[in-house]
């Protein structure tokens, strides 16, 4: 019974390192992780106005107001 939760203690431990792993640069020195890219940071779909000013088409910030692409 022992050497079960032993067992499975360590495949857990092993199963959250690889998970969590922390990022390495090109000589294999721990750094700091970027931030992750989201979809929802540049909306594909916009509309511009009389204007000039672009909004978001579609999705929850539909209408609110964007920086336009360039």
């Amino acid at each position: 019974m022992i050497r079960t939760l032993t067992a499975l203690s360590v495949t857990a431990l092993l199963a959250t390192s690889l998970v969590a792993a922390p990022c390495k640069d090109a000589k294999g020195k721990f750094t700091k992780c970027p931030p992750a890219a989201t979809a929802a940071a540049a909306p594909a779909a916009f509309n511009k106005d009389a204007k000039g000013r672009c909004h978001v088409a579609s999705g929850p910030k539909k209408g609110q107001l964007m920086k336009c692409p360039k």
